[in-house]
């Protein structure tokens, strides 16, 4: 198996850099974020809501991977991550990076996945014909998660793969160019994938099998322990945009505004939230989601990479990785 540009310069990394941003005298702080990946926080971002709730002036920069998300936060220059896949938070929490889960972004089965070529005609009941094949896959993230679990299922040898790390707009332009043969990513650059490929997989069938995908809002330790009240306020805008959000009558008006914000059509902002699930606080807080079922399944993602080879250990327990304080608190609010 050939891996360009993998992880182990990436976590060495991340564990070397395992502080936070200072928390004193904050009079702004800077969040991360994905483009073309259309969620209902964007209208409150567009708004000023975020500004004028926490009292603080938030400055916005996009990413391409979690990873480079998880990279910025260790670094000090990012606060607070939006939508980070929970492969990429595993990855960087097992390599020593003091981050904790703070709310469940989104649910996304559907907007996450793998593209074969369609002139190899290689579908779900021969997949076993990828061995030998090129992948352009963003490694750590979800992506190369649900890629993991697919090839395994398929049983196709990784040892056979040449696998290219790249970041879901570099591997969907690979991918139309015909210099991969199978694309892994999401959001608009797994669209443009479909227009020249097939997924291997449907969202209920990867969920068959037990491959979730879901996104979380994660921070530095440090941060979130000396600024609790911020972070319970960012918590609590980002729900009530998602409450709003759920509520058809306010659709039209928050559509465009979401579609400006993240470089996308209406069309297609409308068809990437249609397959976006938003769960309400008291879900987040429950026994599926941040009451046990997202420390266990990270368990399951962090042993899938350490037999991949891709990190060197998982940690005894993710328990401590995630803190439901501020989104509770947030709900008070």
């Amino acid at each position: 198996m050939t891996i360009r540009k993998g992880l182990t310069a990436a976590t060495a990394a991340l564990a070397l850099f395992a502080g936070a941003p200072s928390a004193q005298a904050l009079d702004e702080i800077t969040v991360a974020y994905f483009l073309e990946w259309p969620m209902p926080f964007e209208f409150a971002k567009v708004q000023g809501t975020y500004d004028a709730e926490m009292g603080v002036k938030v400055n916005w920069v996009a990413f391409d991977t979690g990873t480079a998300m998880s990279a910025a936060m260790a670094a000090g220059d990012v606060h607070l991550a939006v939508s980070q896949g929970v492969p990429p938070f595993v990855v960087a929490t097992s390599a020593g990076q003091d981050l904790q889960i703070l709310d469940v972004a989104v649910s996304y089965s559907d907007n996450d996945n793998c593209v074969v070529q369609s002139a190899l005609e290689i579908t779900k009941d021969n997949a076993a014909e990828l061995a030998g094949k090129k992948v352009a896959v963003p490694i750590g993230t979800a992506a190369h998660y649900g890629f993991l679990k697919q090839m395994s299922h398929f049983g196709v040898d990784l040892a056979s793969l040449d696998i290219v790390d790249m970041a879901p707009p570099d591997g969907a332009a690979a991918f139309a160019q015909g210099a991969v043969d199978l694309y892994c990513g999401w959001g608009g650059s797994l669209r443009r994938a479909k227009e020249s490929g097939n997924v291997l997989l449907t969202g209920a069938e990867k969920e068959a099998l037990g491959i979730l995908v879901f996104d979380v809002t994660s921070g530095p330790s440090a941060f979130i322990a000396e600024n609790p009240d911020l972070v319970a306020k960012f918590l609590k805008v980002t729900a009530d945009a998602n409450a709003q959000w759920a509520d058809p009558a306010q659709q039209a008006a928050m559509l465009p505004v979401i579609a400006r914000d993240a470089g996308m059509d209406e069309a297609a902002t409308a068809d990437t939230l249609a397959t976006f699930v938003f769960p309400s606080v008291a879900d987040q807080l429950s026994a599926k989601w941040l009451g046990g079922g997202a420390q266990e399944f990270m368990k399951g993602v962090a042993q899938v990479f350490v037999e991949a080879g891709s990190i060197p250990a998982a940690l005894d327990s993710y328990a401590t990785t995630v803190n439901t304080g501020p989104l509770a608190a947030g709900a008070g609010l």
